[in-house]
């Protein structure tokens, strides 16, 4: 199998493999053509987002400085604001549903790397899809780790790191995020 061949099947690979290098060159690229973009000029900025995510729905604003390793990983529902600074390392896909606030400086990856000191040495990386709900607001300064999925109408505290799933109807924070309270789903369509 190719380096691209594991990451895709969810296997370890080689993080600076030639091939997955031009992936995250290629998203180098359109970022700073997106970060460069006249903060005020929304058509141009959603020109270029819909031309390099994988899918985007409508009503969909992200703020500079946003940075990523491929795009096409990244899939984004409808009437979407993602503030400052975002970074989403979508090495692996990135699915984010309707209605959905990320504040700033966050952080989503896809990808891990090995505890044997070994395995950093040979570049291994790991990667797994993150998958974010309907109706989810997630604070500033948060990180959410590979392999998650955070429910629907779920407030994620600022400064949290979420490192394990979350369920449905709650607030979650702390590091490691856990569960603070449930909160009532008020949406009746």
């Amino acid at each position: 199998m190719t380096e691209l061949e594991k990451l895709n099947a969810g296997l370890e690979y080689c993080y600076d493999d030639e091939e997955v290098d031009a992936i995250k060159e290629q998203a180098i690229r359109w970022c700073m053509e997106f970060n460069a973009l006249d903060p005020l000029d929304f058509d141009a900025q959603r020109r270029v987002l819909k031309e390099h995510l994988g899918s985007m729905g409508e009503k969909v604003w992200i703020a500079k400085t946003f940075n990523c390793d491929n795009g096409k990983n990244i899939h984004i529902g409808n009437n979407f604001t993602g503030n400052y600074n975002i970074t989403m390392l979508d090495i692996r896909e990135i699915f984010i549903g309707d209605n959905v606030m990320i504040g700033p400086n966050t952080l989503i990856t896809t990808v891990g790397h090995p505890l044997s000191p070994m395995g950093r040495r040979q570049h291994l990386g790991i990667a797994k899809p993150v998958t974010i709900g309907n109706d989810v607001w997630i604070g500033g300064n948060v990180t959410i780790l590979p392999g998650v999925t955070i429910g629907n109408n779920v407030v994620v505290a600022a400064g949290a790191v979420v490192t394990k799933d979350v369920p449905d109807n709650c607030v979650v924070g702390g590091v490691p995020a856990r569960k603070i309270k449930d909160i009532e789903n008020d949406v009746t369509e």
